[in-house]
């Protein structure tokens, strides 16, 4: 095929002509549709070159975006800078990419969806995580939108608004990755980076129609051995998520894990599969969500794994007080941030925010040790689950997509609390457990919205994790799915 004619068939002109205005509220074209790995494919073969790549992401931007609120900063000057150098040997020469409103990205913004950091000053360096992923090809084209200071499972934040769902602007995109998800599932990117300290890749990657893994604790740059949260990225395909964890996890002489080989399929191994549908509380998720994780599991048994009935044995009450603790110490500090400025803490703090940070205060002598020491026993019991099974089945959440504002940080502090235990009831434990988590898009529900899978290995067993979800991909192809936008 000559050149001319692949740009034609990808919506794209010459470098330097226009670019195509045919996407307006429509499936991306053709360009954008592939994933990442195949676009850096196209410039290591000679077809494309990096600028083309970021000008049809760019272009999808200012058509889709303002739609949805999931960038909330571009950078185009800093990625023509990084094109008109020299090229990278990493896996994703060319690639767009964005980085969640969490992290320092020189000569952007770091706001964390938050007022009081609305007028922050350009970020005068990068967190290491970016230079890493900028070795690895990718070119950041901008941020995307969190809820304030990451501290909700929706993307809501009253600094710039709600981010919508592609699938349903009416609905949640999941949180706090949710402009990531947002981003990824409209077809402005083809991958982007995610944080997860709760479930918040997870949760966005369900809601979205994503694949989405949480790494081990300790597994990715930047991860230490008391941390719940952890880098990585949601992605449609599976094989962008496995090269890009290759890629970033750590290989230091310090890393308590030792390096996953890189895993391009599935393999011939037959799992033990543990079935969980109840939360830690013991109830079963919204039927929708029921009926999807047991077709799944049912998916699962006819591809030859052993799937078997599975009680988690986790005090959910005593769980989630714990985590509370932990949860409402970040809003203490960000509370500290706000009465230094002089100003009224509810002009800066969102209401969700404030009822956290208060509840930190409220808290006993010692009830950051004692959840310390809870957490160490209950991350013991649930590496323990796999001397019996090899991966555990749950939902990612007890419900489809909830709709905008069930969620919003305006809702009154104790029935938001009650929503969100509810809502985000699977996810946590594996943050406070350190094992690895996935959320596999398998699903629509009747209403056309997605709902994924959540399976989790024992601490540093990715590579389990990855050759499960190839076989799925394999099994039920979704990257074909678009939101009907």
């Amino acid at each position: 095929m000559q050149r001319r004619d692949l740009l034609g068939l990808m919506g794209l002109t010459a470098l330097g002509a226009p670019l195509r205005p045919a996407f307006a509220h429509g499936a991306p074209p053709g360009l954008l549709a592939l994933d990442a790995t195949s676009q850096a494919a196209l410039v290591r073969a000679g077809h494309l070159q990096p600028a083309q790549l970021v000008q049809a992401s760019l272009a999808r931007v200012a058509d889709i975006n303002p739609r949805l609120q999931a960038l909330v900063e571009l950078c185009p000057d800093r990625a023509r800078g990084q094109w008109q150098g020299p090229p990278s040997a990493g896996p994703f020469w060319g690639v767009p990419f964005a980085y969640k409103d969490a992290v320092d990205l020189q000569g952007t913004h770091r706001r964390s969806g938050s007022r009081l950091q609305a007028d922050a000053a350009l970020s005068s360096a990068s967190s290491p995580l970016v230079a890493r992923c900028e070795a690895s090809g990718l070119i950041a084209i901008g941020k995307t939108a969190t809820p304030e200071f990451q501290l909700s499972a929706t993307t809501e934040p009253l600094l710039g608004g709600p981010v919508r769902n592609p699938w349903n602007p009416l609905h949640s995109p999941g949180g706090s990755s949710g402009g990531a998800a947002a981003a990824v599932a409209a077809g402005m990117l083809p991958m982007a980076h995610a944080t997860d300290g709760g479930g918040s890749i997870r949760i966005p990657a369900s809601c979205c129609g994503l694949f989405g893994l949480k790494p081990s604790r300790s597994r990715m740059q930047g991860s230490g051995p008391r941390d719940a949260g952890v880098d990585h990225a949601v992605s449609r395909t599976v094989r962008d998520s496995a090269t890009l964890f290759w890629w970033n996890q750590r290989g230091d002489g310090a890393a308590p894990l030792p390096p996953m080989p890189a895993v391009h399929g599935p393999s011939a191994r037959r799992l033990r599969i543990g079935f969980a549908p109840q939360n830690l509380f013991g109830e079963m998720p919204d039927p929708a969500v029921l009926q999807e994780v047991t077709r799944v599991a049912r998916l699962c048994e006819r591809l030859g794994h052993q799937v078997q009935p599975f009680a988690h044995g986790i005090d959910g009450e005593r769980f989630f007080d714990a985590f509370m603790v932990a949860w409402s110490g970040g809003a203490e500090r960000a509370l500290q941030q706000a009465e230094g400025t002089g100003r009224p803490p509810d002009t800066l703090l969102e209401p969700w925010t404030l009822h956290l940070a208060r509840h930190a205060r409220a808290l006993p002598a010692g009830a950051a040790a004692r959840a310390g020491a809870h957490f160490a026993a209950v991350g013991a019991q649930v590496n323990a689950w796999f001397d019996a099974v090899d991966v555990v089945l749950s939902p990612v959440a007890a419900s489809e997509p909830p709709p905008l504002g069930w969620l919003a940080p305006t809702v009154p502090g104790a029935t938001l609390w009650a929503r969100l235990m509810r809502y985000a009831s699977y996810t946590p434990l594996h943050n406070v457990a350190g094992t690895p988590a996935m959320s596999v898009p398998l699903g629509l529900s009747e209403r056309g919205l997605p709902i994924g899978s959540h399976f989790a290995a024992r601490v540093g067993d990715e590579q389990t994790l990855f050759a499960l979800a190839y076989e799925l991909e394999q099994a039920e192809p979704w990257s074909h799915r678009v939101p009907p936008l």
